[in-house]
């Protein structure tokens, strides 16, 4: 006998006669009233190609769940794109935005008591914040993979956005003309979808898949291709017999899928943005699970078996030829947790069964990886108490200690401005502080400041330190980010003091900061509390009830 569906309502209760009432208006039938009702969560906007299929997707997402009947809703959600909202308030939009998206969904799906819903994931921070709804709701819930998109070819040469990104740092610097930067423009997007490389977007929608909260098989996949409709379709058909097992996110996002998600992010190099999303995701779950921990226990056990643009030379197509997520996975068996449930209503170990991998040099054996060498690194030390991120590069052979005098900055155009009257010289940590989550507010972005710097020839030859986000592509040079607790919530990064040594070491994971105790004991005395930056609306909330970020950064205690 099927359950009851918590979107009936008492047939003459109040609830019920004006929903009904509604609902007629809008053409739909008695009968239709009393289906699963679905909605379909769409990050749909004009400002960025990466949403621009998405009312295309909702509506083929629509016929499906009709088909397998269930009755659809389609609610929108905020649609940030890190290349377009990040140019207002230093990018502190960015960030926040996710869990706008969060609570967006929230106030649509668990105010009209919904039965279900398919996420349309595309963009950074959509996928997040669709999965952290998704666990804090608990309702029947899967994510669709909206794809990626084409890139060009620029002067016989391969060209994408990431590209693009990298080689506007070298205008200043003149590696670059604004000419050759316009036709790489002009060349780098071919169709709608999420940039290309191993950046946040694909990451996490391989991680989507590695905690089995999509369909097998859905990650990477070619934004409108035949492989992503025939998984919009069955998606479709797949929620509404999930509500009817009562399937909810909970029931897969449980301690071991954590772990598996995590040693997939290392095995491919993924974006070092997954590592606060997956614990913000973990959170919402009210799952124990510690993933700053989890990078950092599997970080020298997990071997690099893909090696996706930017990590290395293989793209994000060839690795959706070659198996995608689902080809990793089977790289990684004897690691993985092999029970956790998937939202096909199968296991983790069922789904891997029959995999085979098509491409044995772009997914390598084990014992024949790209490296052994992590991508992601957590280091801690007295700088960084509480941990601080840097990515590295499968081919990166340069030094892994650095030590130098601290030279400080409070924002990405400060310090550019720095670099561009001479101030910046080779033996410096760049300090860029005041940007972290309350600091931004938001986290702001420092990565046009990290491509300056490589483009002025220094990047090899100068650290940088800092509490604001990174690329999730890739850094030149030695950037610690995200380094917590931020100066704004008082961290020892505030009380750094031009000229101080710092002291990085990637292989013993250490960051340090070369002052004695009883000195920055003096310093902390005079720390005066932070003032705001006087930030209205949304940031405002944001800067009030955001937590750390080794607590994901979520606005929920």
């Amino acid at each position: 006998m099927k359950q009851n569906l918590r979107s009936n309502f008492e047939r003459g209760s109040s609830r019920w006669a004006v929903r009904r009432a509604q609902w007629k208006a809008l053409g739909i039938s008695d009968a239709d009233m009393e289906k699963p009702k679905i909605a379909i969560v769409n990050s749909s906007s004009d400002l960025a190609i990466c949403f621009s299929h998405l009312d295309g997707i909702a509506a083929g997402a629509k016929k499906a769940i009709r088909a397998a009947g269930g009755l659809p809703f389609e609610v929108r959600t905020a649609a940030p794109s890190d290349f377009i909202t990040s140019a207002g308030h230093r990018g502190g939009y960015i960030l926040p935005s996710r869990d706008l998206i969060v609570n967006d969904i929230e106030v649509a799906v668990e105010g009209a008591l919904l039965d279900g819903m398919v996420c349309l994931a595309s963009c950074d921070k959509t996928t997040p914040g669709q999965l952290m709804a998704a666990a804090r709701l608990n309702i029947p819930s899967l994510v669709v993979i909206c794809g990626y998109q084409p890139s060009g070819e620029y002067q016989g040469h391969h060209v994408d956005i990431e590209e693009v990104f990298l080689s506007a740092g070298h205008v200043a610097s003149g590696q670059v003309t604004v000419e050759q930067l316009t036709g790489m423009s002009d060349n780098a997007i071919r169709g709608p979808g999420v940039c290309a490389g191993m950046g946040t977007a694909n990451s996490m929608h391989i991680v989507c898949e590695a905690l089995g909260m999509t369909l097998p098989g859905s990650a990477p996949v070619l934004a409108n291709g035949g492989k992503m409709w025939d998984l919009v379709h069955a998606a479709g058909a797949r929620i509404v017999q999930m509500v009817w097992e009562d399937l909810k996110p909970r029931d897969i996002l449980t301690h071991d899928a954590f772990a598996n998600a995590v040693r997939v992010a290392l095995s491919l190099g993924c974006s070092l943005n997954t590592v606060k999303h997956l614990q913000a995701i973990a959170v919402e779950a009210q799952c124990d699970a510690d993933i700053y921990g989890m990078f950092e226990k599997f970080a020298d056990h997990v071997p690099i078996v893909a090696a996706i643009r930017p990590n290395g030379e293989h793209s994000i197509e060839q690795l959706e030829a070659a198996g995608g997520a689902r080809a990793v996975m089977k790289r990684l068996d004897d690691m993985l947790h092999q029970e956790p449930m998937t939202v096909n209503g199968r296991t983790v170990g069922e789904n891997l069964h029959d995999v085979s991998i098509v491409d044995d040099e772009v997914i390598r054996a084990l014992d024949r990886p790209f490296s052994n060498k992590p991508l992601i690194v957590i280091v801690r030390g007295s700088l960084a108490p509480d941990g601080a991120i840097i990515k590295l590069a499968v081919a990166d052979d340069r030094k892994m200690q650095f030590s130098g005098p601290a030279n400080i900055y409070y924002s990405r155009e400060e310090a550019i401005e720095g670099l561009n009257k001479g101030e910046i010289v080779k033996g410096q940590v760049v300090v860029l502080r005041g940007m972290g989550v309350k600091g931004g507010p938001g986290m702001a972005m420092t990565s046009a400041f990290i491509f300056a710097l490589d483009g002025a020839g220094l990047g090899e030859h100068v650290a940088v330190a800092t509490d604001g986000q990174l690329s999730g592509l890739m850094n030149k040079g030695l950037v610690v980010g995200e380094i917590s607790p931020e100066a704004a919530a008082g961290g020892p990064l505030a009380l750094v003091e031009n000229g101080d040594r710092i002291s990085i070491d990637v292989d013993r994971r250490k960051i340090d900061l070369d002052v004695p105790d009883a000195e920055l004991a003096a310093r902390r005395q005079r720390l005066r509390q932070r003032a705001g930056r006087g930030e209205r609306g949304w940031l405002s909330i944001y800067e009030r009830n955001v937590q750390p970020l080794t607590k994901g950064a979520v606005l929920t205690k």
